[in-house]
């Protein structure tokens, strides 16, 4: 029996028209655009993934958000944590549906932050094409103190989540701050300020070695684990195949990849094997994903794991309970990536082929381990 564990699942607010997203591809683009015209790549190619019971909902509805924190409630997660965009001197994208949820208190479920500072291209989100399509900028203390009062009306609500009075924030790309430092003893002074203990920052994509030093830095969203697989794509899990040989010379001689030609594939169930949890220092939190396929998105390029059930996904989950039950001095999380995204092919909500399978499995696996 492990000690009481909170489920957080990654919550993207996307699903609305912005005007940002109008211009870089088309009128009333959300990302229900690339996951409804996706095709299959290869023979027994699930696509395109489609969602069931919430439909190709629209987060200005404000039923859809009610609809979710009943489903996710009901199913073991314990709560949401909203990417949040925050580009520097006030410019935000996506902000609406957070600040809906914070109006609506028939929304239940508890939730925090994870602040996205990254600069988003072309390349990285659909189009074919590595421009900047925003910058991603840390314009220094006005800014920091700016932003963090934007956050406050959140911080306050009886929802948001927090351990021992202080607030959890997530952080995506922590090692990208150029006053890093600095920003924290913001935050946190900010929050001593206003009643709280302080601030409980959750890095991801980090340098461990930062994260254990840093004595304000409480978790590490363990991504490394899925995020090796991505980065090893090449030489690793290709070198194997008939492409991984023809790649291996082609690049010998003329420093060519067949990498962005043709999507990486890589069977789910094998995959979970070799995804060993892997708690590596006291501040790690295990991250697990029940299925990810990007082609909706990024098409021939895409990162696809294929053949992932629900079945696997509660393997998975097994184990890494069970890592969790042996490191139970460390932050008592477990991150889900993610709920809700949907042309990444990474999500719980129901779909057409499981319905309510992959909410049904992690149901299940947390009532038998908490």
């Amino acid at each position: 029996m492990i000690k009481k564990i909170r489920f957080l699942a990654y919550y993207l607010p996307q699903y609305h028209p912005i005007p940002e997203n109008d211009k870089w591809w088309g009128k009333g683009f959300t990302e229900w655009t690339n996951v409804a015209k996706a095709k299959p790549l290869f023979k027994g190619h699930y696509q395109p993934i489609l969602p069931a019971d919430l439909g190709f909902y629209d987060l200005r509805v404000p039923e859809v958000q009610e609809q979710q924190s009943e489903l996710a409630l009901r199913y073991g997660i314990d709560g949401f944590i909203y990417y949040q965009y925050w580009f520097g001197n006030g410019k935000m994208l996506l902000e609406k549906p957070a600040e809906a949820m914070l109006k609506n208190k028939n929304i239940k479920i508890p939730f925090c932050f994870c602040w996205a500072n990254e600069t988003w291209k072309g390349i990285w989100h659909g189009l074919d094409n590595p421009n900047v399509l925003i910058e991603q900028t840390y314009p220094g203390e006005q800014d920091y103190c700016n932003y963090f009062n934007y956050l406050l009306p959140f911080f306050k609500d009886e929802r948001y989540i927090k351990v021992d009075n202080k607030l959890v924030f997530h952080i995506y790309r922590l090692d990208d701050i150029p006053d890093l430092d600095f920003f924290l003893d913001i935050f946190n002074q900010l929050a001593i300020k206003n009643g709280f203990e302080g601030v409980w920052f959750v890095a991801t994509h980090a340098n461990s070695n930062i994260v254990i030093q840093n004595t304000k830095i409480y978790g590490h969203v363990g991504l490394d684990i899925f995020n090796s697989m991505r980065y090893e794509q090449s030489f690793k899990y290709r070198s194997g195949t008939f492409l991984g040989k023809v790649e291996r010379k082609l690049n010998k001689k003329f420093k060519i990849s067949l990498v962005n030609w043709n999507p990486f594939i890589l069977d789910y169930r094998i995959a979970i094997e070799k995804l060993h949890v892997n708690f590596i220092h006291k501040k790690y939190i295990a991250c697990v994903f029940p299925n990810w396929d990007n082609s909706a998105r990024a098409g021939i390029k895409a990162m696809i794991f294929k053949n992932s059930n629900p079945e696997i996904w509660k393997q998975h989950l097994r184990v890494t309970l069970n890592e969790i039950e042996k490191n139970s001095e460390n932050p008592p999380f477990l991150i889900v990536k993610s709920w809700n995204e949907w042309a990444e092919g990474n999500y719980l909500e129901p779909d057409t082929k499981f319905g309510m399978q992959w909410l049904e499995a992690l149901k299940e696996m947390k009532d038998i381990f908490l």
